[in-house]
């Protein structure tokens, strides 16, 4: 497995991010045309189950990565209480928060205080990591 960094972090999947994407957009695309060619309960049937499909492939992707962020949340919480013993600072975002699951204990302490003294981005929060913990089982 390549290592992994700031710049090689995000995972990809083209298959869902490609694939069932353009599947979903061309099902839409498609039962519209149908719906406006002539109206009849079959075209407004595929036109709802158009938008049903799109709508289940928001959600198939957001649902565990909100599940997926708290188990984050919590992790680091309990990383910092176990190296200050003091819990994050509530005025962190999720998203300053889940970038900061990238830096290594030595630097976690200060960075979570720079982070929120200066408002890092996610973005500037990862380029600043000095020792890059990998995350591998990021869905």
């Amino acid at each position: 497995m390549k290592t992994q960094n700031a710049q090689n972090h995000a995972q990809f999947v083209p298959l869902f991010h490609f694939g069932m994407f353009a599947v979903c957009v061309a099902c839409f695309i498609i039962a519209g045309i149908n719906l406006f060619s002539g109206i009849t309960s079959i075209s407004i049937l595929l036109f709802l189950t158009a938008i049903a499909l799109n709508l289940a492939f928001v959600f198939i992707r957001t649902f565990p990565l909100k599940v997926q962020d708290r188990a984050i949340r919590a992790e680091e919480n309990l990383r910092h209480f176990a190296l200050t013993g003091k819990l994050l600072d509530k005025n962190l975002t999720m998203s300053q928060i889940i970038a900061l699951r990238f830096a290594s204990d030595s630097e976690f302490e200060d960075l979570a205080v720079r982070a929120l003294k200066e408002n890092m981005s996610s973005k500037q929060i990862k380029q600043a990591v000095k020792q890059w913990r990998a995350d591998n089982f990021r869905a």
